[in-house]
């Protein structure tokens, strides 16, 4: 296989795995909905190795995420639907037509132009296509985490004026829908207290939208201090002998608001004077 481009040498592998004569069991028992699983973490997975900055983990996750597009791309093949070719070419006809700045005669942009061009553009070829969907969000993924997806949304939504005109309406709007989610939570409304935290999340990501914030980023953030934290509690507690069963809520109480400060305190050393 020497000499070749190392992608063709990953099509040839994908492509006999999937074999009947001789191929792997498990890939030839594959469908597009039970790998579908395996992307969206992979998609993950690059992005944890791209946060933790770790060059190695991305050029392995990446790898992986290719193959999952190769096993796509190999299954749709084998329907007589396309091939990974027809996918690179998809691709390249897309961001071409998306950046008449660098391959056609527009004039150049600035990034913030590009960002407003890009969702023209995207109009105009949804608008172009057949009309399988027909209202303004029905091509928003419906599979996409749910915060992403109401960003997307609201961000669609806010093309053609139903937005809040900034972040402090859309504030207000949140102390609100707390009131009422607090209202069915001390009446014991469990199902409609469900209704009303997800308000309360769907307004998040819209406050998030206007302060131009990636909503999981920002929870993934929180998440990974809160395992910082946690670890704090764990290792405190184990360093005198003892396990989590073993403590009051007092006390591992007191061992977060430690590494709470401790957090705090390595921040304001970091900070340049």
């Amino acid at each position: 296989m020497s000499g070749r481009r190392p992608v063709d040498d990953l099509l040839d592998i994908m492509a006999r795995l999937r074999n009947p004569d001789g191929g792997c069991a498990w890939d030839l028992e594959q469908t597009f909905q039970t790998i579908a699983p395996y992307t969206i973490e992979e998609a993950y997975e690059v992005a944890d190795a791209i946060q933790r900055g770790a060059m190695g983990d991305l050029k392995d996750e990446l790898g992986d995420l290719l193959f999952q597009v190769v096993f796509h791309a190999q299954m749709a093949k084998e329907a007589g639907d396309f091939d990974f070719d027809d996918v690179a070419r998809a691709i390249s006809g897309k961001m071409v037509r998306r950046h008449p700045h660098v391959f056609g005669e527009a004039s150049a942009r600035t990034a913030q132009e590009q960002t407003v061009a890009w969702e023209e553009i995207k109009a105009e070829e949804r608008a172009d296509k057949a009309a399988s969907a027909t209202g303004l969000l029905d091509d928003i993924v419906p599979t996409l985490p749910a915060l992403t997806r109401a960003v997307k949304l609201t961000r669609r939504a806010a093309r053609v004026g139903f937005t809040w005109a900034n972040a402090t309406d859309v504030l207000a709007k949140l102390h609100e829908e707390v009131g009422e989610l607090e209202a069915e939570v001390r009446a014991g409304h469990t199902a409609k207290a469900r209704a009303e935290l997800g308000d309360v999340l769907f307004v998040c990501a819209n406050l998030a939208r206007h302060l131009d914030i990636d909503p999981e980023d920002a929870l993934r953030e929180t998440n990974a201090k809160f395992t910082r934290r946690f670890g704090h509690i764990e290792a405190s507690l184990a360093a005198s002998g003892r396990g989590l069963e073993e403590a009051s809520l007092e006390e591992m109480d007191v061992l977060w608001d430690e590494a709470k400060a401790r957090e705090r305190a390595d921040e304001a050393e970091a900070r340049p004077a």
